[in-house]
């Protein structure tokens, strides 16, 4: 019996790495039962069936999984944004943020192309909200050897909209990076398999790379019930639980703690008008028209 990570999977094959070696699997088919497939990163249990092959026997628990991409355990998710063209609308931020923060996985927001725009609004936005922010570019190189630091070591995300410098960053850390993609996208083919190939990317810092698809491909399905949505808000937090009313939505309450703080400049606008417009997004949701 032996055991590794996942870092591949492409058309029902799962590509296991463990200490000695990689090894083709299948998974076995109780897992399939159980629906419960194998994702790229999930840590498995895999017996050899002949030499480079196995096959999956069981999945150790995870830390989180998301369904688009079709991936787990994944400690930080490092969203890229900019001020510069495109310019990235901070309620897009702020709904990855959500994401991260109900999967248990600490976001990371990485300021790119500020050889274009310093971007000092968004640096105090998020900086002054709880979160690990980071200013790059690519070009210069600038914040590159900061960010390497936050990542070494962790099995991390990258997302950001089309054209935000997600690959350019990644080469900037590690030139191998780029390498390897066109490699990958050779043996594929243009465009060929490319929606069911996840992989993970080990860099030169220790850290494990997953290239994830734009904002509006991650994992956008229902976030949070609507009375949860708070405790993804970190600088909410002090305030929970302090209002006129116990089960305060932070909208329209008197005495509310939290729009008391917002007044005073505690907390963001622009996180207090996310909050209330995925609120009502939340408000909005019947799982039963989700069930299939």
């Amino acid at each position: 019996m032996g055991e590794g990570i996942i870092y591949k999977a492409l058309s029902g094959f799962y590509y296991v790495k463990s200490t000695h070696e990689t090894v083709e699997c299948r998974a076995r088919g109780r897992l399939r039962l159980e629906k419960n497939s194998p994702l790229v990163g999930d840590t498995v249990l895999f017996s050899p069936t002949e030499k480079g092959k196995g096959s999956i026997t069981e999945i150790l628990p995870r830390k989180n999984s998301f369904v688009r991409p079709p991936i787990a355990n994944i400690k930080k998710l490092i969203i890229i944004v900019s001020d510069a063209i495109p310019v990235t609308d901070k309620f897009l931020i702020d709904r990855m943020i959500a994401i991260a923060e109900v999967s248990d996985c600490e976001p990371v927001i990485c300021i790119n192309k500020i050889d274009l725009a310093p971007a000092d609004e968004l640096y105090e936005i998020y900086h002054s909200s709880g979160f690990d922010v980071v200013r790059t570019s690519a070009k210069s190189g600038d914040g590159i050897g900061e960010l390497t630091e936050l990542i070494r070591g962790v099995t991390c995300a990258f997302t950001g909209n089309s054209g935000i410098g997600k690959s350019s960053i990644l080469n900037a850390i590690d030139p191998n990076f780029g390498i390897l993609i066109g490699e990958i996208s050779k043996k594929l083919g243009r465009g060929r398999h490319t929606t069911r190939h996840v992989e993970l990317y080990e860099l030169s810092c220790g850290a494990l790379v997953a290239d994830t698809p734009g904002f509006s491909a991650f994992d956008c399905g229902h976030i949070a019930d609507k009375d949860k949505l708070h405790f993804l808000f970190r600088e909410f937090e002090p305030f929970i639980g302090e209002c006129k009313f116990l089960d305060c939505a932070h909208m329209d309450e008197p005495d509310c703690a939290v729009t008391m703080a917002l007044d005073k400049g505690i907390i963001q606008k622009s996180r207090y008008e996310s909050y209330r417009r995925l609120y009502t997004q939340a408000l909005e949701y019947k799982e039963w028209e989700h069930k299939k």
